[in-house]
């Protein structure tokens, strides 16, 4: 049973996930807690898991059928009620957290994740609560089931972001900042906290409501089109689109154009890695990530290191295994603060950013960062032809690029000496081989990468 995606498990509320998928799982992260199997008994004295959601329509009910399963199997439930995800994240430091949240999908949808101490169920736990899910789970003995009880979270995180964001840039007084919630979590949480640190904030769609009327939870230049507008006619110095959930952020400049989302993960991570005090500071990525993020990295004295998409813990895990400090991680859109918490955080991004911005300006920010074009192109490939393509493109792209680094760790990825890249990697839900490439000339790029892999996949048997 295949449940877990990059992000937790997503779907619709009326046929994936359901009330019944939701106490399963509840059951399954108690148990698992717990230590209880049907034929033993509680290894731990009732631990406690906090359970949060966000403002969809379908979370209460959710939300109570989680805490049956968590309670069933012998678990105390705190109820954090509704809460962005990097709260609950925050709020599961020391014990298990589980959030029912579809992030950036449908109104239709809602999701699952599940925290540990602060980061998300690695691989091999996922794994243990699909298997169990997947069996026969009977709940704890009657006089083992837990109970709950309501339990603060958000005032105590907002101050944690504040104190954390205050470590870096300077006072936000007199900066104006829009910020579009997307009728989502981001409004329990960036506006207060970007207000705490002296900024002038003026909300979009800041009331929490599961129908996403305002527009749709994905942040994209298109969705975002009000707050761009708003942000170019009106006297702000940027503004800010958050998702669903607010683990995501994306950035518009003055004139409201969207400052592409490498250029945030190269403006945050040359500044922890600035003022990191290790011997070798680490920003970890993906391999789909620009080259600029690497130029700023070096720069500032540190060192980027990739890890496959949704797996940012995992390149965590692996960067401290080898020596590494880790200071920053972020895939597109989405950042882990390691001195702050092992969870992606939308809003203390938020904070951060705008105390650099008071700091510097944004166009300041931007300035040693090269911007060069980046596409994305797919090119349709057959699931079955994948691996034979894939195989075949290890050597035959090296052989067309001969002056090229390349890393075939995560797809085929090729770095140039004038820092362009690309990258080429099968993806994981279409009929698709994905090429990205960031050049100068990234349209004379594609079109010769394209070339390579096209012939690939018609030579896969």
């Amino acid at each position: 049973m295949d449940l877990f995606g990059t992000a937790g498990i997503r779907g619709s509320a009326e046929e994936r996930v359901t009330p019944e998928l939701a106490l399963a799982v509840g059951r399954a992260v108690g148990t698992d807690v717990t230590g209880t199997e049907p034929d033993g008994g509680a290894a731990n004295d009732t631990p406690t898991v906090v359970v949060g959601r966000d403002g969809r329509t379908t979370g209460p009910a959710l939300a109570a059928a989680a805490e049956a399963g968590l309670e069933s199997a012998g678990v105390d439930v705190r109820r954090a009620g509704v809460v962005p995800t990097p709260a609950l994240a925050y709020a599961s430091r020391g014990r298990r957290g589980v959030m029912l949240t579809a992030s950036h999908n449908p109104p239709t949808d809602n999701g699952i994740k599940v925290f540990v101490d602060g980061e998300e169920y690695d691989r091999d736990l996922e794994q243990a609560i699909e298997a169990r899910v997947a069996g026969e789970q009977r709940p704890a003995t009657w006089d083992a089931w837990g109970d709950s009880a309501e339990e603060t979270v958000l005032p105590d995180y907002r101050e944690a972001v504040v104190a954390y964001a205050r470590e870096y840039g300077a006072d936000a007084d007199g900066l104006d900042v829009a910020v579009d919630c997307g009728n989502g979590m981001g409004a329990l949480g960036t506006p207060g906290v970007l207000r705490e640190l002296s900024a002038r904030v003026v909300t979009l769609n800041g009331q929490v409501d599961g129908h996403f009327p305002g527009r749709e939870s994905k942040p994209t230049p298109e969705s975002l089109a009000d707050l761009r507008a708003f942000v170019r006619d009106g006297d702000f110095d940027f503004g800010i689109g958050h998702d669903g959930d607010a683990d995501r952020i994306v950035i518009v400049d003055g004139d409201g154009e969207v400052v592409h989302e490498d250029t945030v993960v190269a403006i945050l991570a040359e500044r922890f890695t600035e003022a990191a005090d290790a011997d070798d500071p680490v920003v970890v990525t993906t391999p789909n990530a620009s080259g600029r993020i690497d130029e700023r990295v070096r720069a500032a004295g540190g060192r980027v290191e990739r890890v496959r998409l949704g797996a940012l813990h995992e390149g965590i895990a692996t960067a401290r295994a080898g020596g590494g400090d880790v200071v920053f991680a972020a895939e597109p859109w989405k950042h882990i603060h390691p001195e702050h918490g092992g969870w992606i955080d939308g809003v203390a991004s938020a904070a951060v950013l705008t105390r650099l911005v008071a700091e510097s300006g944004l166009d300041g920010l931007r300035a040693p960062v090269t911007e060069r074009p980046y596409r994305k192109v797919s090119v349709p490939c057959p699931d079955e032809r994948k691996a034979e393509a894939m195989a075949r493109l290890e050597s035959s792209l090296p052989e067309a690029f001969p002056d090229a680094d390349v890393d075939t760790e995560y797809g085929v990825r090729l770095e140039f000496a004038d820092a362009s890249w690309t990258l080429v990697r099968p993806s994981g839900t279409e009929p698709y081989v994905r090429v990205y490439a960031e050049a100068d000339d990234v349209d004379a790029l594609v079109d010769e990468v394209t070339t390579v892999v096209e012939a690939a996949v018609e030579d896969a048997d």
